[in-house]
């Protein structure tokens, strides 16, 4: 990963799926590389998303303690985005003029924020651009 990108919460999970080999391996090499390199961002909502499917057990397999080490070790170093005033008018700004749902735009807004050039998602249209930011999903 050479230029700055944002994880979206799918990209997080299937690193840790075991129904999906192949898109495991492209989200572990996300994760692995964009932690390495610095250039992943993260935001709040990521790793509450993430934790809140890894506690209910959907899709991971995953025991509590390896949690906590995970999200201390991988996730909180790239989280760069907290939540703000500021994030919360641009997502409302991203949803109204995008038809972007509310957790979606809040996502775009916090890639937006961050200074990103590409956003991972497999959620959103490919290709898709906001300013210099472009969706891509890495699984196709």
């Amino acid at each position: 990963m050479n230029v700055k990108s944002f994880l979206d919460t799918n990209i997080i999970v299937y690193a840790f799926g075991q129904s999906f080999p192949e898109k495991a391996k492209i989200a572990q090499r996300l994760v692995t590389d964009g932690a390495a390199d610095k250039q992943a961002i993260i935001s709040y909502q990521v790793v509450q998303e993430f934790i809140n499917v890894a506690l209910r057990g959907f899709r991971l397999a995953i025991v509590r303690s390896d949690l906590e080490s995970f999200v201390l070790a991988a996730l909180f170093p790239m989280m760069a985005i907290s939540s703000s005033p500021a994030l919360m008018i641009e997502a409302l700004r991203l949803h109204g003029e995008n038809q972007l749902s509310w957790y979606d735009a809040l996502i775009v807004a916090a890639a937006l924020q961050s200074g990103c050039e590409i956003l991972y998602s497999e959620d959103m249209q490919h290709g898709r651009r906001f300013g210099d930011l472009v969706i891509q999903n890495p699984f196709l």
